[in-house]
This record gives structure tokens, sequence and C-alpha cells, in this order.
């Protein structure tokens, strides 16, 4: 029994490098799937015109939308911020920003700003929030609401957002981001096209870090400065133009952006609104919006348009992405508990066998495999339990299709999209897209850990986002 010990370890190291290998094969391969699809997606239907040509085609079917703004301790930028979403070319909108229990001026700027005055609205309480204390407004800015209201977080400030809106479709966004002139018109598309069943519509978001802005619009792009804002571009690359825009294709999507996002307010208040307590609210809306339509089993979309573009800061100090990293995936965690029975229940169509089957593997067991992976298969090898082979099989499958991925999304994003206009940032990003999987990655996936134990302990903590602010570069 003893001689065969060393069998017996070397039986076992063999078994998790096939594992983790297969783990790491199958991800990869899902991920070359999601780059064809995405390239098919841009192929059949190609950027969209002008605006000039947009507005002369949808102005007069779009739907009125309400964009809710969600505000907390925003003084120093929301004045511009309301200012530019109060230029949006779009025919028919109001904004509704939310002060959601702000403790500095955030309140008082925009009251001076905008000339506001306290103003009697009637809302029904389609959603239960923290209890609004004044709605403000202004009589030479009809399209600008003001929401006052106790401090019960983003979910929360949306939810009372959506009651007082009276349009049948809202955006949710974030205060501080900015969104394109024409951003409102490209993402309505959908709800134009297929209204009877588009529920949803998710739109890109990207780094602003580097570019020219002005007035609150991003006048010329640019790669960013700071390295970790470089190596974010290319994520944010491949998380929205690839993977979002593939699982669209095939009506799997299970998370738009919190960032910007359409929705259809009926079917927002019919799933009883966003889910407060909960740090992944924006992934859990639309989980929930897949789930009412398949159990009602109504056909419905929910969509995403690589078009409108919404900007926003990105953490540029390791321990605020690192807080955000392992927040994203505590509430990507989250949501799969709620939702479990989801999974690869036929009931829920693909969502359900395809997009949750994808969750399982890549958020759920992701992290763990990966970690098992970088820490055993070398140990295994350093002991003799493991050839060679495999351990350099395991690094071709870490690193090589990694390399891959992400140079394919750079060019597909410049092939179609081109919203690099020069050459040497392409070259940067390039680079970038080569360099992040050795080091950046691995980083990443201790970020995902770390949610992984936030998960597990219950920690219900934002943590601070520590922001510079949108400034003309020099």
């Amino acid at each position: 029994m003893i001689d065969n010990i060393p069998q017996l370890l070397a039986a076992f190291a063999a078994a998790i490098a096939f594992f983790v290998i297969g783990t790491g094969l199958l991800q990869n391969f899902i991920y070359l799937v999601q780059l064809g699809l995405a390239a098919a997606a841009l192929i059949e239907r190609p950027p969209s015109p002008q605006p000039g040509v947009l507005w002369r085609r949808y102005a007069e079917a779009s739907p009125p939308i309400a964009l809710l703004a969600p505000a907390f301790n925003e003084a120093l930028t929301i004045a511009q911020s309301v200012r530019s979403l109060l230029s949006l070319q779009y025919p028919n909108f109001e904004v509704i920003v939310i002060n959601d229990g702000s403790k500095d001026d955030t309140l008082a700027v925009l009251v001076k700003a905008f000339d506001l005055q306290p103003i009697e609205r009637h809302y029904e309480i389609g959603i239960e929030h923290q209890p609004i204390r004044a709605l403000y407004g202004a009589a030479h800015q009809p399209r600008l609401i003001v929401v006052d209201k106790e401090n019960g977080g983003k979910a929360d400030a949306l939810n009372a957002g959506i009651n007082v809106s009276r349009a049948p479709i809202f955006c949710s966004m974030d205060a501080d981001s900015l969104l394109e002139p024409d951003a409102l018109l490209r993402a309505v598309q959908p709800f134009v096209e297929d209204p009877e069943r588009t529920v949803a519509v998710g739109g890109t978001v990207r780094i602003a870090n580097g570019c020219v802005i002005a007035d609150g619009r991003v006048v010329e792009v640019r790669a960013p400065r700071n390295p970790l804002a470089l190596l974010q571009t290319v994520e944010y690359l491949r998380a929205f133009l690839m993977a979002r825009l593939a699982w669209s294709r095939i009506n799997a999507l299970t998370i738009i952006s919190g960032a910007f996002g359409l929705f259809r307010r009926a079917r927002v208040i019919e799933v009883g609104g966003y889910t407060r307590g909960t740090v992944g609210e924006d992934m859990e809306l639309v989980v929930k919006l897949h789930r009412l339509m398949r159990d009602k089993r109504l056909p419905y979309r929910i969509a995403f348009v690589p078009e409108p573009v919404c900007w926003t800061e990105a953490p540029e100090d390791l321990r605020v992405l690192g807080r955000q990293r392992a927040r994203w995936h505590r509430g990507a965690l989250e949501t799969f508990e709620r939702h479990w029975t989801m999974m690869l229940n036929p009931r829920y169509g693909r969502v359900g066998v395809l997009g949750f089957g994808y969750i399982l593997l890549v958020d759920v067991l992701g992290p763990i495999v990966e970690l098992l992976g970088y820490v055993l298969i070398p140990a295994f090898w350093g002991m003799g339990l493991l050839s060679v082979e495999y351990l350099l099989a395991f690094l071709a499958v870490s690193f090589t299709f990694g390399v891959v991925i992400s140079v394919g999304s750079l060019a597909l994003e410049e092939s179609e999209l081109r919203r690099f206009p020069r050459a040497r940032d392409l070259v940067l990003l390039t680079a970038v897209a080569v360099l992040e999987n050795f080091g950046y990655r691995q980083l990443n996936n201790l970020w995902r850990l770390r949610g992984v134990w936030q998960y597990f302990r219950r920690s219900q903590s934002w943590g601070a986002m520590t922001r510079k602010g949108f400034t003309k570069p020099a």
C-alpha cells in the first residue's frame, strides 16, 4: 500500500492538472465563440449613420425617456454633469437627479446652479424606497427634476426615480458619467424597431481617462496615460464589444451596466424594481427581467447596442480598483445565489443553459480553479509529480489564448467602430493587450477571490470610490 503512494499522488496531480487545463480550455473556447459572434453581429449590422440621419429616421417614433441619475456626494461635478445631460440630442426626455441623502453640498449646488424651487408632482409608490423629502424643479428648465431623499443606496435611489418618472422608458446611469450627444438616439433603436418585444437595452461604457473633455463632452479620444487606466481600457473593450454583444446576439445577456442602460418602466415595476441590499443591482435586474418574461412565456428581447457610448472615469489607484473588482464579483455571486434554479433549466432557454452556465464556469468556479492552477500545478511539477508537458500546456492555456482574445477584441473595435483616431494609441493598446496577461490578469483573480471571501462573509460594503473628476489634459 505504501509503495503505491507515489503512483496515487501522481494520479491525483494529473487529475487536477486535467481539470484545471480543461476548465481553462473551455473558458477560452467560449471567449473565441464570443469573439466570432460579436464579429458576425457587427458585420450583419454595421455602425449606424451620422446623427443627422439618425434624427430623421428615429426622432418622430422615439418614445419619451427619463434619465435617472443617482447622486451621492457629487457636489464637485454634479452641475456640469446635469448640464451635459440636458443638452443631449433627443426629442423628448427628462432628467431626474436623485440626491440620495448626500452629506456634502450636492443639493445646494443643484439648487443654486439651476435656480430650483420646491414643486408638487404626483407619483405613485410602485416600488418601495426610502422616504422622499422634497422635489425640486425650475420654470426655465422643465426637463429637470431633482429628487431629495433619505439615503438608501444606488438601487433605492433608482427605485425612487422610477416612481417619480412618467416616461415609458427610463435610462439608468451614474451622475458622474458622460453620455455622447446622440447616445439616447442610438440606444433607443431596438425599442423603435421592435417595441413589443424589447424590454431592455445596454450600451457601451468606455474609459474617459486621458481623453480631451470640454463642457461635459469628450471632444477627442485618447488612450490613458495611467498604466492602470490603460489596462482597464482593454478590459472594457473585451467586456462590452466582445462579450456583451455576443450574448445579446443569442438573447442570453445577463448584465447591462449600471452606468448606462435603457429599460421598459412597466416591466421593471412588475419585477419589483432594483433589488436593495445587493451590490450587483444592475445584473440582478436583468436576470429578473429574463425570469419574468420566461415564466410568462412571452417573446422578448434584451439587447446590446455597441455604438451609444457612456464615458466613465476609471480608478487609477490599485486599492480603489481592487475594491471595485471585488464588489463586482460579489454582486455576480449574489445574483447567482438568488437565481441558481435557472441554471441549466430548459424552461429558461439560452439564458438558463448558456448564460447561467457561463456564470457558473467563470464567476463561481473560475477564480478558485485559476488559483489551483497557479499554485498546485507548478508545485506538483517541482515535486516531480507532474511532467513538464502538463506545466507547459497550462502556461499555454493561461497566456496564449488570453493574448489572442485581447488583441482580437481591439482589432474588432478598430475595424468596425474606429474610436481611437491616433495610430500611436492603437499601438500602445495592442502592447497592453499582450502585457495584461502577465501580472494584471493574475492580480484581477486575487481581487475576485477577495470578492468570494466577502460574499461568504455577507459583506455589503460598497467601498470608497475616490475619483479625480474629468479635467482637460494639458
